[in-house]
Formats: C-alpha cells, sequence, structure tokens
C-alpha cells in the first residue's frame, strides 16, 4: 500500500470546482477517473482545498492510497495520459501513508489578479476581474496591513458557512502592479468560505472610494459581514502554493 501525491495545475473555467458533486463535472472526479483506468482499482485523492467553479491553481496538492506498483515519479506521465487539457500532474511523489494534504497543511498562498482599464476583456475574461474605474493602489495597500496577523475573519466569509472557528492567521497580504494588471497575493494559516475573494472585493471598493480604509478595521473588529466589502469573481483567483 502506498500514499501518492500529487502537485496539480488546472484552469477551473469549465468545472463546478474541486470537491465531487452529484451532478455537474468536477477536478476531482476527472483525477479519479484517470487514475482508476490507471490502478484498476476504485481510488479516492484529498485535495488540500476545495476550490470553487472557476477558480485556478498552480499548486494543488492532493493525495491517494493505492496498491498499484507503479513507481510513484511514473503516475506524472500515466495520469496526464488520461486527463483532458484543462488538468495537469505536474509531480508525483510517493509520501508516508499518515500524510493527508488538507489536514497537515500548514498554510496556502492565494494569487487573485484585477485588470483595471475601461476596455472590454476578451482574451483574459476567465482569468481576470475586470474594474473599469481607476483604482487607488497606494490606498489598496494602505488597507492591507489591517489585515495581517491573527483575527477573527467573521466578516470575510459568505454567510451560512460553519465552521469550528473563524479565527486565522494572515501572514502576507500585497499588492504587485504591472501596468493595467493587478495581483493581489494572500498568505494564511488557513481560510473560510470565500474569505480571500471578499478580501479583494473589500480592496477594490476602497480603491473606487466606496469605503474608507478605517470601516475595513471596523469591519475586522466587528465581525459584521455587512461592513465588508462584495465578494470577487471567482475567476481571477488561483491557489498558488500549499505549505506543510
Amino acid at each position: 500500500m502506498k500514499n501518492i501525491k500529487l502537485t496539480i495545475e488546472y484552469d477551473g473555467t469549465n468545472y463546478n470546482g474541486w470537491q465531487k458533486q452529484k451532478q455537474g463535472k468536477t477536478i476531482q472526479e476527472s483525477i479519479e477517473k484517470a487514475i482508476e483506468k490507471i490502478v484498476k482499482e476504485e481510488v479516492s485523492i484529498t485535495g488540500s482545498s476545495r476550490t470553487d467553479s472557476g477558480v485556478h491553481a498552480k499548486g494543488m496538492i492532493a493525495n491517494f492510497i493505492t496498491e498499484s506498483r507503479v513507481p510513484p515519479e511514473r503516475f506524472r506521465e500515466a495520469i496526464n495520459t488520461k486527463l483532458p487539457d484543462d488538468i495537469a500532474i505536474i509531480k508525483s511523489e510517493e509520501v508516508p501513508l499518515e500524510f493527508h494534504s488538507r489536514y497537515n497543511s500548514k498554510g496556502k498562498t492565494y494569487c487573485y489578479t484585477l485588470i483595471n482599464r475601461r476596455e472590454k476583456v476578451a482574451l483574459l475574461k476567465n482569468y481576470v476581474y475586470h474594474v473599469i474605474e481607476p483604482l487607488d493602489i497606494k490606498l489598496m495597500e494602505e488597507t492591507c496591513k489591517y489585515f495581517i496577523g491573527k483575527h477573527d475573519f467573521s466578516a470575510f466569509k459568505t454567510n451560512g458557512s460553519s465552521v469550528k472557528t473563524t479565527v486565522r492567521t494572515i501572514s502576507d497580504l500585497h499588492i504587485e502592479r504591472d501596468n493595467e494588471f493587478i495581483k493581489i497575493f494572500v498568505t494564511a494559516d488557513g481560510f473560510l468560505y470565500n474569505m480571500v475573494r471578499i478580501i479583494v472585493g473589500t480592496l477594490v471598493e476602497v480603491g473606487l472610494g466606496k469605503k474608507k480604509p478605517e470601516e475595513v478595521l471596523s469591519a475586522i473588529n466587528t465581525g459584521n459581514r455587512e461592513e465588508s466589502g462584495h465578494c470577487a469573481p471567482p475567476n481571477g483567483l488561483v491557489l498558488e502554493k500549499v505549505y506543510y
């Protein structure tokens, strides 16, 4: 029996997210079917993150248990031959049987990409959030500091999602600009449902002058979802890296 760890890249545009569902095509199901064709046994893969419909990944980590004698490093090539073009296994390796891609994770980095211009976006519409009005990047950067550290992020999760605790620690939140492209990087020990997208939506509202930085601090302190910003669309979000 072996535990195989996979590093996965995918374009989430045409999928109903990572997690297997009764209806709709998912990343998890697509990979499981590909693996099962190779190992000739039923397989269940565990992902480090349950990305939503339309969200992408460069460094999703997953693992599965198998009795197969296929050399661990050969799974990468073998699985890729059975996968659609929008999912790729970047690396396959054997890890201890007790390794769990989700529960052993120490943190994750996400990157969210905005494009800030008046002109319509065609080529990159599945990978960026198009903001038409000019953004005040300096003000957005100043606001980032309020999120850094250990906080109760109740105001930055979708209402109705239940978790044991809403306290998370953000170790890094910064913005990089390249002409019309704006990338927001956030690293934390864990994330609440839609937390990154609500943080991005909040920063966008600050950049548009719809919210003041002090109002964002108030939202963090009160935990009131109505005080934070909108939930940015999924297509600009990429899971960059998972830490162990």
